[in-house]
């Protein structure tokens, strides 16, 4: 696995990313949805609108207004774990 085509979730298990960087991640994206660019990690940057965007569970249980704020954190942070992460 080279850094250009991991996931987020394969550098998580590498201790490549730390679990605070990706609740980060999750938080970024709820205070801005539109975050295309955000560092995941020291040398990684992750699409975060594209991350959920691309995942069809996570997009559809964030644009229902009934989904709980605990399962809208779900949702996104595991759309950010199975997302690739792009070297800088």
């Amino acid at each position: 696995m080279s850094g250009s085509d991991a996931t987020v979730g394969e550098l998580f298990k590498a201790k490549a990313v730390t679990d605070e960087q990706v609740n980060a991640a999750v938080d970024a994206y709820l205070a801005d949805p539109g975050t295309t660019a955000h560092p995941i990690a020291d040398g990684y940057s992750i699409d975060l609108a594209a991350a959920v965007a691309g995942h069809g569970w996570a997009s559809a249980v964030v644009a229902n207004p009934e989904s709980s704020p605990t399962l809208k954190r779900g949702a996104i942070r595991t759309a950010i774990l199975l997302a690739r992460a792009t070297k800088a």
